[in-house]
């Protein structure tokens, strides 16, 4: 008992909440640094990496695999639509796209208020609660009879799915240092990009229930595909860590191992960080006056408004290029394994040279190239044209995506306000999606002139934001180094505590920013 005690009490002082600290007293040298420096000496290299694969199996496969169910839950209306529920529930002119948007307002809400949940109690407690919210919605919504029960029943999967996108990403950021988490990130939103194809296939199969229990097809789609998350959500409170600290799956050693590493390594500069720390009223106002987590709004933009019209177009696309339902489902899969696939690549070169503004500007150049052959091709003309330069589409608009989330999470620190700033990011960022769903008119079938022109304009808007930031950063960066360089190192740590430069986070002349 005596040794656990010890281990907590050195945890505790790894996130600046030590007695010390909160006197103000000045240190005479970084003696927290040196200690957290000598506890990582003492792991050999193959003991580190074993500890970040067991971090790996625990946390991002049961992440990837809630997040491909959320995706397919709140996307799987493209499918159900061809399945007969537009006929059913009679959704004639602009029905169809009210349904699609009116889920992204409360999605958008209550973003913000759900990540400030999670910093005051447990994430093991709150993501089950919302995992089991959606499904027990979506199986509901197989019951729908009318257009207006469909409307109420996806605005409430908006508040159901509102916290979890934000508080999986936040969680990722608090294990994992800057350069190790995007590539994390990439496999867990792969499933978003994988749940295209999933859901396809999982369609076309349900929909061969048409008639049992007199139900339509596209009803089976609804309840059995909710029914997943219920299940899951009952045992997701036993195998969802919270933090480091107190991970049970760690040992005490392993845990102080975690800790230091990411208190050390994820500011990429000569001061620490810390995830400890407590939601504030002042980061939570300093998270909202950060200019550039507004303009990293711009590519979120781009994703959101091209992915969730995309998706829930492109199933009606294919169909009106000529091909039966059955075969128009199967076809989205080679779309969305082309887009997991890219997302997977960039993730990882992305982490391997450090950088993420090119690889958001490249995406999106990808994606301006595919809607511009879209805007181009002769529809439904050229069929094969047509399908290929949906696969640019698919490639340039998921790639860039874990970028800008990751590039957000890297620039914000402590903590708190990490935790508003990227839940703000997503939240304005999700109203890209009410756009998105707006701008794919049944009128303008199969060529959707506004649809791929509007996306094409906010993906080209995306590249000179993201350039911005680049610019933005990296002059920050250049005036930290050569205030270093003038005053020199022991001199800017004598007029702070070290309370203080935690406190600081992002804003400490010792963090660098990525680019």
């Amino acid at each position: 008992m005596a040794e656990k005690n010890n281990s907590n009490e050195q945890l505790e002082e790894r996130n600046g909440s030590n007695e010390e600290k909160q006197t103000g007293v000045k240190p005479t040298g970084d003696a927290a640094e040196v200690e957290a420096n000598q506890v990582l000496t003492e792991f050999t290299e193959e003991e580190a990496r074993t500890i970040i694969r067991k971090v790996d199996f625990r946390l991002v496969p049961l992440l990837s695999i809630l997040y491909l169910i959320a995706y397919v839950d709140r996307s799987n209306i493209g499918n159900a639509k061809i399945a007969g529920m537009s006929d059913d529930l009679k959704l004639t002119g602009n029905r169809y796209n009210v349904a699609l948007t009116v889920f992204f307002v409360p999605y958008a809400l209550f973003e913000i208020p759900s990540n400030i949940v999670l910093k005051l109690i447990r994430p093991s407690i709150w993501i089950p609660i919302l995992v089991f919210s959606w499904g027990t919605v979506m199986t509901l919504m197989g019951t729908v009879s009318t257009y207006h029960g469909l409307v109420a029943a996806r605005f409430f999967l908006g508040v159901a799915e509102a916290g979890f996108f934000p508080a999986a990403t936040y969680l990722l950021t608090i294990w994992y240092q800057r350069y190790e988490v995007q590539r994390r990130m990439s496999v867990f939103y792969a499933a978003a990009s994988l749940s295209g194809a999933f859901s396809g296939l999982l369609a076309y199969a349900i929909e061969k229930m048409k008639g049992i229990a007199g139900l339509g097809g596209w009803k089976w789609i609804f309840i059995l595909e909710g029914l997943v998350p219920v299940v899951v959500a009952l045992t997701l409170y036993f195998f969802l860590p919270d933090r480091p600290e107190t991970a049970k799956f760690l040992t005490e050693r392993e845990r102080l191992f975690v800790v230091d590493r990411i208190a050390l390594g994820t500011g990429s500069g000569r001061g620490r960080i810390t995830n400890a720390d407590k939601v504030s009223w002042a980061n939570t106002k300093v998270a909202f006056s950060d200019w550039k987590v507004w303009m990293a709004i711009i590519p979120f933009w781009a994703c959101s408004i091209g992915t969730y019209g995309f998706t829930a177009t492109v199933p009606t696309v294919l169909k009106q290029m000529g091909y039966t339902t059955g075969k128009a489902q199967l076809l989205t899969i080679p779309i969305y394994v082309v887009g997991m696939t890219a997302t997977l690549i960039v993730a990882f070169w992305s982490d391997q040279i450090q950088q993420r503004t090119p690889f958001i500007m490249g995406g999106f150049a990808i994606a301006v190239a595919g809607f511009i052959g879209e805007l181009a091709v002769p529809h439904p003309h050229l069929p094969g044209v047509t399908y290929f330069f949906l696969f640019l589409v698919a490639a340039g608009l998921y790639c860039p995506f874990t970028a800008v989330v990751t590039l957000v999470g890297n620039n914000l620190a402590p903590s708190s306000k990490r935790a508003v700033g990227m839940a703000l990011l997503i939240s304005i960022g999700n109203l890209g999606g009410i756009c998105g769903s707006n701008i794919y008119f049944a009128a303008e079938a199969p060529k959707y002139h506004t649809g791929f022109g509007v996306s094409l304009a906010i993906c080209a808007a995306g590249i000179l934001a993201a350039w911005i930031l680049r610019k933005a950063y990296q002059k920050e960066n250049r005036l930290r180094d050569e205030l270093l360089e003038r005053e020199g190192e022991e001199a800017i740590r004598a007029k702070y505590t070290e309370q203080e430069l935690l406190d600081l986070g992002d804003l400490s002349p010792f963090y660098r920013y990525t680019i």
